[in-house]
């Protein structure tokens, strides 16, 4: 039997949401009537996210995709049982349009584009070369993405210290910095940000609303490592003769596949046009508004990522290693997410009338007023062991959902949301989604990397301390 290709294999959840879909008509979900059972399902998809892969390895590698769909069907059945056929299609379809279609269509084209730029050379790993790469790749993830920025960086990092004894420091900082802090600054940067554009945050809003706290952390993270790695490089290190180096010194960098930066352009553009571009036309699908711009976005986001497979060097792309591996287990994963979190948001959309509302009064003072300290920890920490940007959803529901009211009234509080979902990202290895994945490169490039907990207290000496000061500074208690 003929295979199918990867990317097909990718749209596969869509293309059946979507025919499943077809007589329905969107249906608002009152969060109010419904018991917190309804959450089992998302909570059992995060948890096995988080907890399979580390007691059972070899089968998670095999079976996400049949686990998220598990748990997907362990809503969606009893919930069309209960609710009906009509009311399960429409929520299913709303979430498939409205937010997984341009989540995965943007985290898509990234991964395909970035992947398909190649830096070949190498620099000896000295501490001022190694900061200067984690700086450089700090500030691209808010204009390629985390995933982008890692996939691009970390393979040179690991080459110039192939000859170096210890590595792991380097490469946890890498996670910390490139892979989570250094995508705070746009929707581009990191996925909790992107929904947050996609419920109307301004594109620009992060920028100027959580600068300050982001340049508190790259400041402080990149200064620590200069420091750490500095100390290894001085006191730990013995010298090794030049002809151990793996990868001997070269007099440069070169660029393979460079047609992807115009392309890398194109992204970002097509982005800011979604954002700024308001025709006020929409269309109607079946219940679900679509507008225009959004439309023509993911369109061209899939044309570019197809315009860089065909343009891209197959050397560009050898050289990077690339695979469909791990953008295939998020577009799994992620459609598993945004199925079963459905009731969830509507619960907390139903307020103090819904069954949560624990957890507003949890993050609220007597008043009803939000507790950004509250926010920033409660988002910060459940990104840590759960997935940041469903967690972003949860709380950005929580404190109202209005990106109106958000982004002037509240402002504080969605910086709270904000600055938790990024940065907290980097607490464990499940946290974000490079976070996995830098760490299976680095593996197999022979550097032995911390375990789960390892990381943990890599990320509880040197980033909860960052997190209390910013609380003290940034957010009120």
């Amino acid at each position: 039997m003929r295979r199918v290709s990867p990317s097909l294999r990718l749209l596969l959840p869509v293309v059946v949401l979507s025919c499943l879909a077809l007589p329905a008509r969107a249906a608002d979900l009152d969060g109010a009537v419904l018991s917190p059972l309804w959450g089992v399902p998302f909570a059992g998809i995060l948890l096995s996210i988080a907890l399979v892969p580390l007691l059972a390895p070899r089968f998670w590698h095999h079976h996400f995709g049949k686990v998220a769909a598990g748990w997907g069907l362990v809503f969606i059945v009893p919930f069309a049982a209960v609710f009906g056929l009509h009311a399960a299609l429409a929520n299913a379809l709303h979430a498939l349009l409205a937010e997984y279609i341009p989540f995965i269509a943007l985290v898509g084209a990234l991964y395909i584009v970035a992947g398909g730029i190649c830096v070949r050379g190498n620099l000896q790993g000295s501490p001022r070369l190694n900061t200067g790469i984690l700086a450089l790749g700090t500030l691209l993830a808010s204009l390629m993405g985390t995933t982008g920025a890692a996939m691009l960086l970390i393979r040179p990092l690991l080459r110039a210290n192939d000859n170096r004894k210890h590595v792991a420091h380097v490469v946890v900082f890498f996670i910390f910095l490139v892979a989570n802090a250094g995508g705070a600054l746009t929707p581009l940067g990191d996925p909790p940000l992107f929904l947050g554009f996609l419920k109307g945050v301004d594109f620009f809003w992060t920028l100027r609303n959580i600068l300050p706290e982001t340049l508190f952390m790259w400041g402080a993270l990149l200064a620590i490592f200069y420091l750490i790695d500095r100390h290894y490089y001085l006191h730990k290190e013995e010298n090794l003769p030049a002809a151990a180096d793996p990868t001997p010194a070269t007099r440069g960098i070169v660029l393979e596949g460079k047609v992807n930066l115009l392309l890398l352009l194109a992204i970002i553009g097509l982005v800011l046009m979604s954002g700024l571009w308001k025709p006020g036309i929409a269309f109607d699908v079946m219940g679900t508004e679509v507008a225009l711009p959004a439309l023509v976005r993911d369109v061209l986001l899939v044309a570019v990522a197809l315009a860089s497979l065909l343009l891209t060097p197959h050397a560009a792309r050898a050289g990077n290693e690339f695979g469909w591996e791990p953008i295939l287990e998020v577009g799994k994963l992620f459609a598993g997410i945004f199925l079963t979190i459905i009731p969830v948001i509507a619960m907390l959309k139903a307020g103090t009338q819904g069954p949560f509302a624990a957890v507003l009064h949890a993050v609220s003072d007597a008043g009803g007023q939000p507790i950004d300290s509250m926010y920033f920890w409660a988002t910060g920490v459940l990104s840590s062991f759960l997935d940041n940007a469903p967690t972003y959803l949860v709380f950005f529901n929580t404190a109202g959902g209005d990106a109106a009211t958000l982004m002037t009234r509240d402002a504080s509080t969605l910086a709270a949301i904000s600055a938790g979902a990024v940065f907290m990202g980097a607490n464990t290895y499940i946290g974000n989604a490079p976070n996995l994945m830098v760490k299976a490169i680095a593996e197999s490039r022979g550097v032995r990397m911390p375990g789960f907990f390892g990381f943990m207290a890599w990320s509880v000496c040197f980033l909860v301390p960052l997190f209390l000061v910013m609380t003290l500074i940034f957010f009120h208690v």
